[in-house]
């Protein structure tokens, strides 16, 4: 079976190459990675304003707006909590459980922030920044990409 640094290997190669799957087999073992189609990729905007919903195991469909406005311009300050592999987030680690995090908690270096499961695998996302939770950026339950990102953090 393939460890998740060749996993990784994987779907960076996959990124690169723009592919939308790629499928493995040796033997009888037998591996299928498949990125979302960015066609129906919800925007950041989308994606920023659902954040702010209450975070459900299946989110309805919203269409919500957000102005400039009505918050301060000051994500150059925020430092991003980013997927590091293809999978579903989940913000807790059951159904019943409180988030790992919410907006406004501290996180420190190393702090497990969400669960990420890639192929029936939970993996664990730690934060890699000290500071304050400013906005979560995916839904629970949500298909996330490599490299997106999924919190936002104002660094200590």
């Amino acid at each position: 079976m393939l460890d998740i640094k060749q996993i990784r290997e994987l779907i960076e190669m996959m990124v690169k190459n723009d592919l939308l799957e790629i499928s493995l087999r040796d033997g009888e073992e037998e591996v299928n990675l498949r990125r979302p189609n960015q066609s129906l990729a919800i925007s950041e905007a989308e994606m920023v304003a659902r954040s702010a919903a209450t975070v459900t195991a299946q989110p309805p469909p919203v269409a919500m707006t957000t102005t400039a406005a009505s918050e301060p311009d000051e994500e150059e300050d925020f430092v991003e909590i980013s997927s590091p592999m293809v999978g579903t987030y989940y913000a807790s680690p059951d159904p019943e459980s409180a988030p790992f995090v919410q907006i406004g908690a501290k996180v420190h270096v190393g702090m497990v922030v969400c669960i990420l499961e890639a192929m029936k695998v939970f993996n664990e996302i730690k934060a890699e920044v000290a500071g304050t939770i400013e906005r979560t950026l995916v839904n629970n339950a949500q298909a996330v990409e490599f490299g997106q990102p999924l919190f936002l953090v104002r660094p200590q």
